[in-house]
């Protein structure tokens, strides 16, 4: 199966201590939310971060689709904690959709 990339990005909140806290917990994620990624189709997920703007690179499998996730996510009991926790510490893109967080990036070069 051929395997799906995305790119996306986030910012959070301009604050050096939430910045901080923000990471101490990805060094942690809760086992419930791996899974959860896992499950979905995500093979890699990587975070990177300068200043308080966030960079997500997935590779995911054929099959995976942010619709799926989605669905999945919303009946999650233990996603929904996390994600209102990330709130704290997150602040949507100014063109962002009320509620949205993480913006899918557009390619706009390759070599």
């Amino acid at each position: 199966m051929a395997t799906q990339k995305f790119y996306l990005a986030l910012d959070l909140k301009d604050d050096a201590d939430l910045i901080a806290e923000y990471k101490e917990l990805h060094e942690n994620v809760w086992p419930e939310i791996k899974k959860s990624i896992q499950d979905s189709g995500i093979e890699v997920l990587d975070i990177y971060c300068t200043g308080n703007r966030l960079f997500m690179i997935i590779e995911a499998d054929a099959d995976f689709t942010f619709e799926k996730k989605d669905m999945a996510d919303a009946a999650n009991e233990k996603v929904q904690e996390w994600e209102t926790l990330m709130w704290k510490f997150q602040q949507a893109l100014p063109w962002a959709k009320p509620g949205q967080k993480w913006i899918l990036m557009d390619k706009i070069f390759g070599l």
